[in-house]
């Protein structure tokens, strides 16, 4: 074959690849300018490096958020009102972000407080936690077409929660890194207004020691789907994938029923998780 004929091949076959990968996001849900950045980022790796913040900035009190904000990958720390770090319900975040604004190129240290709040549908893009207080991220729109994007970034030593999904909609996570954490995701189990939910998680790679991948409700009417989730550091396969509960609108503590795919509320097969 000659050098022309194997270029040729090398082309056709990126094209296949790059087509494959558009169809297979377009059928989690994730379309449009958000599957071409998918397709034309990298896998997010364990072993990524985090970025190195472009200077420091204090923030005393929210920054509210229309539009795009591009923190062109300044650290941003709470001080002040915002100075706690701990698992108090109830903290003021960082960002909040109005219905259908975009934050990107964030580094959110510490002290991190409640994070990053979505009062409608948002996206998240290239956001990063050092260490999450409260949460890392909350979203709490009350449409049930509410979208909710979180693409690239990552989150480090998040005791509980990292993204904490009280509202309605659809929650779709990719290109996402995970470790030293409790859960990845977790519906409201115990929220007065319940809602039923949609999750998809698709190409995250999750670092141990952690609790579980997502948490849902499956009494609500719940969805997860997990594709293309990859587990690092735990040889004894100790972190729960999808584990379904029993929630309520009363405060209590909601009832743990399964761990696992069910085909009904959680969603994948074997295959789509792999150990590292």
């Amino acid at each position: 074959m000659t050098a022309r004929a194997e270029q040729r091949v090398r082309h056709r076959r990126r094209v296949t690849t790059k087509r494959a990968a558009i169809a297979s996001t377009a059928a989690l849900g994730i379309t449009g300018a958000a599957i071409v950045t998918t397709t034309m980022l990298s896998s997010a790796g364990a072993a990524s490096t985090w970025p190195t913040a472009n200077g420091s900035k204090a923030v005393p009190s929210t920054i509210k958020v229309s539009g795009t904000y591009d923190g062109k990958l300044t650290k941003f720390h709470g001080s002040g009102a915002l100075g706690g770090s701990g698992q108090e319900e109830g903290q003021d975040p960082v960002f909040q972000l109005a219905d259908g604004a975009v934050l990107k190129n964030v580094i959110i240290g510490t002290p991190a407080a409640d994070g990053v709040h979505c009062l409608g549908s948002c996206t998240l893009q290239n956001v990063w936690w050092l260490d999450v207080g409260e949460d890392a991220a909350t979203f709490k729109g009350k449409s049930s077409s509410a979208v909710y994007t979180v693409h690239g970034g990552g989150a480090r030593n998040g005791s509980d929660k990292v993204l904490q999904f009280n509202g309605a909609g659809k929650l779709v996570v990719s290109k996402f890194q995970v470790e030293n954490s409790g859960k990845l995701v977790r519906s409201c189990g115990n929220c007065s207004t319940q809602y039923k939910r949609t999750i998809i998680i698709n190409d995250v790679d999750v670092t141990a020691p952690m609790n579980s991948i997502v948490g849902i409700n499956s009494n609500y009417g719940d969805t997860a789907a997990l594709r293309n989730v990859r587990i690092h550091g735990d040889s004894g396969k100790k972190i729960k994938t999808c584990v379904r509960f029993q929630g309520n609108n009363t405060g209590k503590e909601p009832t743990q029923l399964g761990v696992g795919p069910d085909g009904t509320s959680c969603k994948f097969t074997s295959s789509d998780i792999t150990y590292q």
